[in-house]
């Protein structure tokens, strides 16, 4: 009897499976890069794709949404004028200096009281006070932290960042918050660049540039975290990952404001930015299966939680004193 048989049926239908799927998940990136899908509505499809087709590419997501990120925010910089994000990020500076450090030191002793494991603890409360996925991934190999200690990280900033993408603009607007307002608002209390981006993308467009220019300028305090990371968990410095990329967006704003000629293909630039964007977020929310939102656990998303709570109200009345 050939008992290979069966197992040569099963493999075809396997592949034809995974081929279906793929084309399918394909399909759904195409529409992501359509005038049609905003990006929280390309956040959502991103997590129903998750829940009931799964991610075909599962294993190149992580790489494919820093890069692509990175790139979108670099576009983004050639719709934004000097000037007016230095007026930015001035506003937030001082904001995001008590924020940062209030952020970690509140996260460590949440860690302690919650008796929540201790590299788990620190990426969340890291990831919290800078720039979500990015400040975990930069801070992950200082403290060598193991792969279970990342995911959890990973996945309580995800999901709070898909919260925030939905709950923040209804509430800017319940509470008539001026794009100014909002934009410092979501720089300061989400974790995530895409997530700032997306949220503020759907305000108004002084609201982009606002938060889009706070964000990155918190993001460079991922370099003083990393150094104070090193002294706290006896660390080499040398595994410091700096964000370059902050420095193309810059010189991409700098090319808009004083280079005229560059007028002629700044407003492709953008939109490449804000269409990337989109397709960010839609990967974003596909890589978060039902194995990520299990592995978090209670203690870390409450932890989670009480860190968002906390400097999303605390910065929300921050920005009210700019009225």
């Amino acid at each position: 009897m050939d008992t290979q048989q069966p197992d040569k049926e099963n493999k075809k239908i396997l592949d034809r499976t995974i081929t279906t799927r793929q084309l399918i998940f394909m399909i759904f990136v195409v529409l992501c890069l359509t005038p049609w899908m905003s990006p929280p509505m390309a956040l959502l499809l991103g997590l129903i794709v998750a829940q009931f087709i799964g991610h075909p590419f599962l294993h190149l997501n992580q790489k494919a949404t820093s890069t692509l990120l990175q790139v979108s925010v670099v576009g983004l910089g050639f719709g934004m004028n000097v000037s007016s994000a230095l007026q930015a990020g001035r506003q937030g500076l001082v904001f995001t200096i008590f924020s940062i450090a209030g952020t970690l030191a509140l996260g460590i002793l949440l860690g302690k009281l919650f008796k929540i494991e201790r590299k788990t603890s620190y990426l969340i409360a890291a990831g919290t006070a800078i720039c979500g996925g990015s400040a975990i991934a930069a801070i992950s190999p200082i403290i060598d932290a193991e792969e279970k200690q990342i995911s959890v990280a990973l996945g309580t900033i995800f999901i709070l960042n898909a919260v925030a993408l939905f709950i923040f603009p209804a509430i800017g607007h319940a509470l008539h918050l001026s794009e100014t307002q909002f934009g410092l608002w979501c720089a300061l209390a989400i974790h995530d660049t895409s997530s700032v981006v997306g949220a503020a993308s759907k305000y108004g467009p002084h609201a982009l540039e606002v938060a889009t220019t706070v964000k990155l300028a918190r993001a460079l305090w991922i370099i003083p975290v990393a150094l104070f990371t090193t002294v706290l968990f006896k660390s080499n410095a040398n595994k410091i990952k700096i964000p370059y990329f902050i420095a193309f967006f810059i010189i991409a704003m700098l090319l808009n404001t004083y280079v005229p000629a560059i007028h002629a293909i700044a407003f492709y630039c953008t939109a490449i930015g804000k269409t990337g964007l989109t397709l960010t977020l839609f990967l974003i929310g596909a890589g978060l299966s039902r194995k990520v939102l299990t592995s978090v656990g209670f203690k870390p998303m409450i932890q989670g939680v009480i860190l968002w709570i906390v400097i999303s109200s605390t910065a929300l009345w921050a920005v009210y004193s700019l009225a």
